[in-house]
């Protein structure tokens, strides 16, 4: 646990961050919701976040080297709360869509800066250890925000400031950490040529999972919400997801790394599909509880097992750069599949959300099947480990992977550390500034 010990204060950020935005993301469509905007309208303002995020991935490194992680760390954060904040005073559909575009992009820089941090101070050996850490605090922080959701009166601005006042306080024990300023981050690398190239079911897989997830979160609260008539039930509703998906990953994972990862990510689409169909059959609490546990475990591991399969076809060289490009499709099909969804909702009803996702998953899982192994199949024995990965991360956080080749960053220098303020006081010589101002 010694390597965790620098990494304190940038954990504890990391909860409070993840706390306020998992409210948030479940807030806001329900808010949209309220306010009358159509099923369609609210898709569009979920693909305005997934954009804000892509966006963010290639201009927030740049920012991060001219200032440093811990100053744009607090401007992020500080422009994530006042975008939040101005969402609750109006009502109009663009001024929300560049709203939710901000907040993706300043959450995409969060993202960065953590990962990052987590890079720099990460022991080669401990890389493994951290990562699951990580992924485990970021998965019950968002389940502990969908919690806090039902302490204030949803109609009221009080949920936005709460999810506003963990979000800032995520700010205060990065500013005050102890810790030396981190190396640059790489500016983000992608290709889906060559991931397409390396493997035909990861480029797949990252598609259907970010169909999947893109639509669950931005739609899956107007879903509960029309489902059962009350906003009570729909942070018990995501959490069933978050929490399906949580205790599915180390299963999922350790058949991946026994079975073909086609026939794997194959049966996670079929059984996302099934789990869909079922969602639809009944609007009773426990049964979309139930269901909602099964469709997280399948949906949510679709991703780490494609960028495991990414990972088994690249060179170690390549990894960071398909990995990049495996999130970053995940972030596009993110970004569309809300317009469509929302659509069809809004032409056919709240259940298209689920059927919509359905035959997604089906049409992924006939194509994976019928991929020929050629020449990019690999033996399971030689297969890489499976790493446990959530989608909603930043490319950055590919450096700390165990399958990422070791000096990724070798050829980045440190920040420049700044003197402290007692180091500026103790080399200031006041008595010569005073004779100075009397001469």
């Amino acid at each position: 646990m010694r390597s965790l010990r620098p990494l304190t204060s940038l954990l504890i950020a990391t909860a409070l961050l993840l706390t306020g935005h998992g409210l948030h993301l479940t807030l806001l469509p329900l808010r949209a919701a309220q306010i009358g905007l159509s099923d369609t309208l609210i898709g569009l303002t979920a693909s305005a976040y997934y954009l804000g995020f892509m966006t963010g991935c290639f201009f927030i490194p740049k920012l991060i080297a001219q200032v440093g992680h811990i100053r744009i760390f607090a401007a992020l954060l500080a422009i994530f709360t006042s975008a939040l904040l101005a969402l609750d005073l109006s009502e109009h559909i663009i001024t929300w869509i560049i709203l939710r575009f901000t907040i993706g992009a300043m959450m995409c820089g969060a993202y960065t800066v953590i990962e990052s941090w987590l890079t720099d101070q990460t022991p080669s050996d401990a890389r493994g250890k951290v990562l699951a850490i990580y992924t485990f605090l970021t998965l019950t922080a968002i389940t502990a925000g969908q919690f806090l959701f039902n302490l204030t009166p949803a109609e009221s601005s009080q949920p936005f400031m709460l999810a506003g006042i963990f979000i800032a306080l995520a700010m205060v024990p990065v500013s005050l950490t102890k810790s030396l300023a981190p190396a640059p981050v790489p500016s983000t690398k992608l290709s889906f040529t060559l991931l397409y190239k390396r493997s035909h079911t990861a480029f797949a897989g990252g598609l259907l999972s970010g169909i999947v997830m893109g639509s669950f979160w931005s739609l899956a609260a107007v879903f509960g919400l029309r489902a059962t008539g009350t906003t009570d039930f729909v942070p018990l509703f995501i959490s069933a997801n978050v929490i399906g998906g949580a205790l599915a990953q180390y299963p999922v994972g350790l058949i991946s790394d026994r079975v073909d990862r086609r026939f794997v990510l194959a049966g996670l689409a079929i059984i996302t599909a099934g789990a869909c169909l079922l969602m639809t059959l009944s609007s009773h609490t426990r049964w979309l509880l139930g269901v909602g546990v099964l469709l997280g475990a399948s949906s949510n591991a679709i991703y780490a097992v494609s960028l495991a399969k990414a990972a088994d076809n690249s060179q170690p060289e390549e990894f960071v750069t398909i990995a990049s490009s495996v999130l970053l499709l995940n972030s596009l099909a993110a970004a569309t599949a809300p317009l469509v969804i929302g659509q069809l909702m809004s032409l056919f009803g709240s259940h298209w959300l689920f059927l919509g996702i359905a035959i997604c998953s089906v049409v992924a899982a006939g194509y994976i099947i019928v991929q020929p192994p050629g020449k990019t199949a690999v033996p399971v024995d030689e297969q890489s480990p499976f790493v446990a990965a959530g989608y909603d991360t930043a490319p950055a956080s590919f450096d700390n992977d165990p399958r990422s080749p070791d000096g990724s960053e070798a050829d980045l220098e440190p920040l420049p550390e700044r003197p402290s303020y007692a180091e500026f006081e103790a080399e200031f010589d006041y008595e010569e500034v005073f004779a100075e101002e009397e001469e």
